[in-house]
């Protein structure tokens, strides 16, 4: 299934605890680690999606240090991961960037921990001829609201672990999915 994969990470439209509808913060650790994770597994963008404006100022910060020459010396690998970072205020505009770039609309994939009827395994998926670019959306929070997934062409199916215990960090959970959508079988 490898080609024009897009990922992004959803600020809003997510839940809370309370399942209420809410715009969660960035985290410096969701910026790093899935960006490493996205190169990692040859994904072409990383998507970062929240409408606030001061979120946005927080990750352009973030993203103007790790395009100097004090973090190339530092870190260049942490740079070589950051460089496909994006920002997006919205998912539509994250999709119009896509569409616009591939010449085509992306396939929407979205992810859950929750079961959801019409889910696809992704052994099921990985399996898929796919023509077009896929944009593979997490959420932060409490996850992505019903009305998101009712919009997507497929939902993954949740990862199960060993035990009946499912509320993975979305780091981890990227990077799970994604190894067992990429790795070499």
């Amino acid at each position: 299934m490898r080609q024009n994969i897009y990922l992004g990470l959803v600020h809003y439209p997510v839940y809370n605890k309370f399942y209420e509808t809410v715009t969660t913060s960035i985290t410096n650790l969701d910026i790093h680690d899935i960006s490493r994770s996205c190169l990692t597994y040859g994904i072409k963008k990383y998507f970062i999606i929240n409408p606030l404006s001061s979120q946005k100022d927080i990750l352009m910060r973030i993203k103007k240090f790790w395009q100097s020459e004090i973090a190339r010396n530092y870190n260049p690998h942490r740079v070589e991961a950051l460089s496909i970072l994006e920002y997006a205020k919205t998912i539509e505009n994250a999709m119009e960037i896509i569409s616009n770039q591939e010449k085509v609309s992306p396939l929407l994939i979205t992810t859950t921990a929750a079961k959801m009827e019409a889910q696809i395994k992704i052994k099921e998926f990985s399996k898929l001829k796919i023509n077009r670019p896929v944009f593979l959306l997490f959420g932060t929070g409490n996850g992505l609201t019903k009305e998101l997934h009712k919009l997507a062409d497929y939902i993954l199916e949740p990862i199960w672990g060993t035990s009946e215990f499912n509320h993975l960090s979305v780091r981890s959970a990227v990077a799970i999915v994604l190894d067992r959508l990429f790795s070499e079988k």
